[in-house]
């Protein structure tokens, strides 16, 4: 059976436990309802995935190199909530007793690191199978038949994994052609423009027929592109919005960053020491977990 590498879409996961549960405080009055749902759905990634290695990847505060590109890339989103920020040093401390590997780097976002991860550890071992875990959709643009997206359905507990098979199903594209959707119709949530009034049907039917928007627009410059006249006119007037939404979209894989598939292998814990910090943390009902964690 192919080995198994968990990539752990960090930043993502505590958003999404955050405000999908309900809040949670030690008796001292620390918050750590983000942390108890991000170790949920760890907990369960790791049963269901029977993880060989694991490795976690966050942001940090610095801008990146896309907020240099795009002064109002993310723009609209408001600041971190606190409850959050003040239990991102926690989840790092959880990690760090699980003796997984946390990476973190100024100037590009967990998302770069996560597909210089896919990249490097899928050449270092061809027969490794990647899933990265993760709250939101934005790396299914790495799917392919080696590494798949385990996400979050409506709660914490409903999971869906995304194949490539399940990406053309929801998207009407291949996981590789997700960039080109996104350069079409914008991603609200991370403000990046794409096309005005190109919707995700018309940019899947412009995608199918074109391939990529570089070859789209080359069929718009010799004007042999057969499309209605007020979507040509669209993509016409807005070139340039799409061009710089596909960069943003695009995730680097080529991030310098110390990482070997070895130091990733999990299951190398002290129990007694995961035992203490959970317990110290106040989640008593994780600890009867840890055992079953260790066998796999």
């Amino acid at each position: 059976m192919a080995k198994r590498l968990i990539i752990i879409d960090s930043n993502a996961l505590l958003h999404r436990a955050f405000h999908a549960l309900p809040p949670l405080t030690t008796k001292s009055g620390q918050e750590t309802g983000a942390v108890y749902g991000f170790l949920l759905t760890l907990f369960k990634a790791i049963s269901d995935l029977k993880a060989d290695f694991i490795v976690a990847c966050f942001d940090t505060k610095a801008p990146t190199f896309r907020k240099e590109m795009f002064k109002d890339y993310k723009a609209q989103r408001p600041a971190t909530p606190s409850g959050i920020v003040s239990q991102i040093p926690i989840t790092k401390e959880v990690l760090e007793t699980f003796k997984i590997p946390v990476f973190a780097k100024d100037g590009v976002e967990a998302d770069d690191l996560i597909a210089t991860i896919c990249t490097t550890a899928t050449k270092e071992d061809k027969d490794l199978e990647v899933f990265i875990v993760t709250g939101d959709l934005d790396n299914l643009q790495l799917v392919n038949e080696k590494i798949k997206v385990y996400t979050l359905g409506k709660g914490i507990k409903d999971t869906i994994i995304y194949d490539i098979n399940k990406v053309r199903e929801r998207f009407g594209v291949e996981p590789s052609q997700m960039v080109d959707f996104k350069a079409l119709t914008g991603d609200p949530s991370d403000n990046i423009p794409g096309v005005e009034g190109i919707g995700k049907k018309t940019a899947a039917e412009i995608i199918q027929k074109y391939g990529s928007v570089k070859n789209l627009y080359e069929e718009l410059s010799t004007d042999t592109a057969v499309l209605r006249p007020k979507v040509k006119e669209m993509l016409k007037q807005n070139k340039e919005s799409a061009l710089m939404s596909r960069e943003l979209s695009q995730m680097k894989k080529d991030v310098e960053i110390d990482f070997k598939i070895s130091d990733c292998k999990f299951g190398l814990f002290d129990e007694k020491i995961v035992e203490e910090k959970l317990y110290q943390l106040e989640f008593n009902s994780l600890v009867n977990r840890l055992s079953s964690l260790n066998s796999n």
